[in-house]
This record gives structure tokens, C-alpha cells and sequence, in this order.
């Protein structure tokens, strides 16, 4: 562990970085040559330069789960008693450590990032492509939803119920980084993500690989666990504001919702997506 304790401002940021003005949300640029991004699945092509990003991970969880992880790691900003906590991974991975204050971290981080003392600075990890979704997968499909905390949640529950793939779009999605990674609290590690540039025809492609397509809606006339739910099988969420788009609705095989016995008869997206699964899970465990 490198126990640096002089007060130079980080590579990414300038002075004014230490002095209250933080970088963006979820990344700095620097430049190198470009690496595969899990924002937009770009994959640079021989002789080609671009700014390699890098993603900022704050918290605890998900920077232990990052530590963990396969992703490429680049510095570790920690409190010391956070550094301590974090010690034998740091060790184990040989990354960089610098020792800093509470009060660094919060210049380093976005505002009002609950960063519980650390920060890290990564490569966002490498998307995967829609022809890697396994023949028998689970796959979420998000139809811009576009709240990181929501997303971060949606993964989190992904990752508790082994879901083979998150697929969303290039545009009107959130940063897999900052807020997002600090709501799935480790579950963006676990999941893989699979960036598209048309949801339709992405959900087109899946019903030809033999996936069924259930699209939630509470206004849907069949009830989720009336549906069938076996394997290989997408379920398509949307937008509380907006829902699914019109296009997204006509590639699903079927429309369904949650049966709630309530008086409120809608869910927060992740909350609904959390039902969902566990509907599928023991179904498809009862059935096998």
C-alpha cells in the first residue's frame, strides 16, 4: 500500500479540485489510447486514439465489490481507517493508495456523494454484445429508465437473483458509475450490461434467439403470474413516467402486471423489477 500524504492535487482534477470544485459525476478523460466503455460499447479500431474514460466509484460496497471484480483499476483515494478496512485487497490487486481526508474525498467526489471515506478511480468495465446472452439466460431490459439511483437499485436485485444481462440503450441511459454503482452497492460488478443503439430491434433479435419477451405494465389486462416465465426469458421495464414506448410494447410477446391487493396499484421500477423476479425465480424453480 502507498501511504501518500502529501497534499498534490490527484492527475485527474486541478488545484481547484481540492479547493471544492469536483469533476463530473461519473468520469475524467485522460489520454490514452481507448478501451472498450460500458457506456457506449465502442471498441476502438486498429490505429485509432481516443480519450480512454475513466469511471469514479465511491462507497464502501462498491468499491470493495470493484476490488474484487475484473475491472482495471487505476488509484484508490481512502481515509485511513477506510484504507485499513480495504487492506488486504489493495494488496492483493497493487493498486495505488492514497491516504487523504474526509474532506478531499468530498472535493474529489461528486456533491453530496456519500462517499463513506473512499473513492476510486477505474475503467468502466467492457459491455458484452447481445449475441453473448446465454441460450437459457435471464435478461433485463430496461426501455430508458434513466434514474441512476433506479437503474442502481435494478442491478443490485439482478445481482441477487443471478440475472444473466442488463440491456439498455446508448442514449437516454444513465453513467455506469457515480450514484448508479453506489445504489447497486456492489450488484454492477456482477451483472453484465449490454449496450444496444435500437431497443426494438435488440428485443426483435432476442425473440429470434428464442427469448420471451414479458413487458410489465399496470395497466396490462394478464396478470405477471398468470404468464408464463421459463427460460430463456427477457423482462422489459420502463420509464414510471412514460412506461414502455410504443415500439418496445409491439417487440414483447406478451403484456402483463403485478397483481397487488393494495390500494395502490403501481410500483417504483425497481421495486416492481424486485417482484418480477422473484416470481420468475421460483417459478422456474418449481418447475425444475
Amino acid at each position: 500500500m502507498t501511504r501518500n500524504r502529501d497534499r498534490r492535487p490527484p492527475p485527474f482534477g486541478s488545484r481547484k479540485a481540492l479547493r471544492g470544485h469536483p469533476p463530473a459525476e461519473n468520469e475524467r478523460q485522460a489520454a490514452e489510447p481507448a478501451r472498450p466503455s460500458a457506456r457506449s460499447g465502442h471498441r476502438a479500431r486498429p490505429g485509432e486514439r481516443r480519450e480512454a474514460r475513466v469511471s469514479l466509484i465511491y462507497g464502501f460496497h462498491s468499491v470493495l465489490a470493484a476490488l474484487k471484480g475484473q475491472r482495471e483499476l487505476i488509484r484508490l483515494h481512502a481515509t485511513p481507517a477506510a484504507a485499513e478496512r480495504l487492506g488486504a485487497e489493495t494488496a492483493r490487486r497493487g493498486i495505488e493508495t492514497r491516504i487523504v481526508s474526509p474532506e478531499e474525498i468530498s472535493a474529489l467526489s461528486p456533491r453530496d456523494a456519500v462517499h463513506q471515506g473512499v473513492l476510486l478511480e477505474a475503467r468502466p468495465l467492457a459491455p458484452i454484445a447481445l449475441s453473448d446472452l446465454p441460450a437459457n439466460g435471464l435478461a433485463l431490459v430496461l426501455d430508458q429508465i434513466t434514474d441512476p439511483h433506479n437503474v442502481g437499485a435494478i442491478l443490485r436485485t439482478a445481482a441477487a437473483f443471478a440475472v444473466d444481462a442488463l440491456v439498455t440503450t446508448e442514449r437516454h441511459s444513465p453513467d455506469f458509475a457515480g450514484a448508479l454503482a453506489k445504489s447497486a452497492s456492489g450488484g454492477l460488478e456482477h451483472v453484465p450490461i449490454c449496450i444496444v443503439p435500437n431497443l426494438a430491434r435488440a428485443l426483435e433479435e432476442m425473440g429470434d434467439m428464442g427469448y420471451w419477451r414479458i413487458g410489465l405494465d399496470s395497466e396490462a389486462e394478464a396478470r405477471l403470474e398468470d404468464e408464463r416465465l421459463a427460460r430463456p426469458l427477457a423482462l422489459v421495464l420502463g420509464a414510471e413516467d412514460r412506461g414502455l414506448r410504443r415500439l418496445t410494447r409491439e417487440r414483447c410477446d406478451r403484456m402483463a402486471h403485478l397483481d397487488l391487493p393494495g390500494a395502490i396499484k403501481s410500483l417504483n421500477v425497481s421495486n416492481a423489477c424486485a417482484i418480477a423476479l422473484a416470481l420468475a425465480h421460483q417459478r422456474n424453480g418449481a418447475e425444475g
